[in-house]
């Protein structure tokens, strides 16, 4: 549907590992088209996961078959070593199950508004009310107000919104609502930068810790100011970190965030 390619490769020879990116719910790999401008020395792999932009059409068959199925396209395009991985959102829980069922094949994991705190009924309800209004422009423009997404990104985020079937949205909430962090996470002992925004619900903030407990090498932080689509509400700041990142270390504008409950240490001091 968007068109947007899932390979993106550099002008010159490329000088760093290939990067994966893996988008978030409700929208396809079009969301990473910000992002490309900052990584023009390595080859970048943005796959439409299933159910979602060009596959808007395939079944969602869970996290676990997402993340293989991430492997094998990443594979099909002619990476055969290791890889840094990004995930943001669905694309994070996707990330942490790659992490979990393909930890060789990964040599750095970022993760951001990774939602792993199981919901209650009013969340579930919520859900249900959502779904009645999915063909409604006006639901998907009010999703965008909030997530923070600038003017100039609202369109694309309400067209994309109104393709992903029903079918798509109540599969994959059933299997996000349940929770939880990849049983076998502990495999992958590789760097590990894992974040919340600072505005996001505090459940995804309460998330950060549960993936330190199954991930202990993981440094935890709050991104300043910010939502859950962070890389287009605040695309500076997201290059800047991801690039610091990147090139092996964290970003200092970045809150430490303790690994127990949701208290922040508000200092520029890094684990």
């Amino acid at each position: 549907m968007s068109g947007f390619p899932e390979v993106h490769r550099p002008d010159h020879d490329a000088v760093n590992r290939p990067l994966v990116l893996l988008h978030g719910g409700n929208v396809a790999n079009w969301m990473w088209e910000p992002q490309l401008a900052a990584l023009t020395d390595r080859v970048v792999i943005t796959p439409d996961l299933p159910g979602f932009g060009e596959r808007v059409r395939e079944d969602w068959r869970g996290l676990d078959a997402a993340a293989d199925d991430v492997v094998a396209r990443v594979t099909d395009h002619g990476v055969d070593g290791p890889f840094d991985l990004v995930g943001l959102s669905l694309g994070a829980l996707t990330a942490l199950r790659v992490l979990a069922r393909h930890p060789d094949r990964v040599r750095s994991g970022f993760v951001t508004g990774a939602p792993l705190t199981p919901v209650g009924l009013g969340v579930r309800l919520i859900c249900r009310v959502q779904l009645a209004f999915w063909r409604a422009p006006w639901f998907w423009r009010g999703q965008a107000v909030a997530f923070g997404l600038p003017e100039d990104a609202r369109a694309r985020y309400v067209s994309h919104g109104l393709s992903v079937r029903r079918e798509t949205m109540a599969a994959m909430s059933a299997e996000v609502f349940a929770g939880g962090v990849p049983p076998t996470l502990h495999r992958y002992t590789g760097p590990l930068l894992a974040i919340a925004g600072e505005k996001e619900s505090a459940g995804v903030r309460d998330s950060l810790a549960s993936i330190a407990q199954a991930a202990p090498q993981a440094r935890l932080r709050l991104a300043p100011g910010v939502h859950h689509i962070w890389n287009v509400e605040d695309v500076v700041l997201f290059n800047d970190v991801l690039r610091s990142w990147l090139g092996g270390t964290v970003d200092p504008r970045l809150i430490p965030a303790a690994s127990r409950g949701a208290a922040v240490m508000r200092t520029g001091a890094r684990r």
